[in-house]
């Protein structure tokens, strides 16, 4: 079977990316793929990769916080200070997400007929929350500190901290944002774009003590000040992305490849109805054939191959229930 990836991301036809400096902060943070070449073949699978990128990354930034954490000790930052809790907390939103692969794993039940893929929403939710505070923190930081400065000291190791949260995070979020694109999952795709906001943020910190360096002491709070309404900008295609998934949105592309595979399945007359949704990294579907059958096996027939030829065009289709009419009298398989 022949899987093929599709990106969280509204694709309407008449939607256009920004260009020039916005559309490159656009796709950096917003991110999305065009690119349908990829596969995941099965939802187990994806699972224990999702798990495996969550393990690898939550071990690379407890090991970045680690090393600003012996660098706040004898440098004195308070910005840096903020930076290394910061991504304590980035890392510690690996947490829930991990809990909500394993749940996705479990069987269906009979209280949760459709299995606990929803939770990988619910736990998106809850790292949309920690970045929402993350940025209202460093807000309150920064300001604090225009109107209370501190001195900094050894600024020469609070730039090595701040590239080191740079180089940390961007790893982390490039590996979380490719793994999460590829097996459907939203909540890692905004789990990866937390990771890279919070890695411009230790930028920050590097422009901050550049700018002490060169005497201007505000330069710090300055920066974080635009750091933190940057997140909540930015932050805003997460919210919408994770509010779509919630509310059963899907996008409009995958519905135009499901009904293409429907309709070019031979004995299929046309495909009045089709509905599409998220259900954590997987999908789940339904729609109404009119086949050119004259007995209920025939419709099964037509029915069967129609639900091969859906999965063979969309890779992380779970379940679709198909209802045909054989000869004009409907029937459901």
């Amino acid at each position: 079977m022949t899987s093929e990836t599709h990106t969280h991301h509204d694709h309407d036809h008449d939607h256009h990316h920004p260009t020039g400096f916005r559309g490159i902060v656009h796709g950096l943070f917003v991110p999305h793929s065009h690119d349908a070449a990829d596969s995941i073949d099965d939802a187990m699978e994806a699972s224990v990769e999702g798990v495996r990128v969550l393990k690898i990354s939550l071990l690379v930034l407890l090991a970045t916080t680690l090393l600003q954490a012996v660098i706040v000790a004898f440098s004195g930052s308070v910005a840096l200070l903020a930076d290394t809790v910061h991504n304590f907390s980035d890392a510690l939103t690996a947490v829930p997400l991990w809990v909500a692969f394993v749940l996705g794993r479990r069987a269906a039940s009979r209280r949760y007929t459709y299995g606990y893929g929803r939770a990988e929403d619910l736990a998106g939710l809850f790292i949309v929350a920690v970045v929402a505070l993350s940025a209202v923190v460093a807000a309150w930081q920064s300001i604090d500190r225009l109107f209370h400065p501190h001195p900094l000291e050894n600024l020469g190791w609070v730039v090595v901290a701040g590239l080191i949260g740079f180089a940390g995070n961007e790893a982390v979020a490039v590996y979380r944002i490719r793994v999460g694109r590829r097996i459907g999952s939203a909540a890692l795709v905004a789990d990866g774009v937390h990771a890279r906001i919070d890695g411009f943020t230790s930028l920050a910190v590097v422009l901050g003590a550049l700018g002490v360096m060169l005497g201007f002491p505000l330069a710090d709070p300055i920066v974080g000040v635009l750091i933190s309404a940057a997140i909540v900008v930015l932050l805003w295609g997460t919210v919408r992305s994770i509010g779509r998934r919630l509310l059963d949105g899907i996008e409009p592309h995958l519905v135009d490849q499901l009904e293409h595979a429907l309709a070019g399945t031979p004995g299929v007359v046309a495909v009045p109805r089709v509905q599409l949704r998220w259900i954590g990294h997987r999908l789940h579907g339904s729609a109404e054939l009119e086949v050119d059958a004259v007995s209920l096996s025939d419709a099964r027939r037509i029915a069967e191959a129609a639900r091969a030829h859906a999965r063979e065009h969309l890779g992380t289709l779970d379940d679709l229930h198909l209802q045909v009419a054989p000869g004009g009298a409907p029937g459901r398989t």
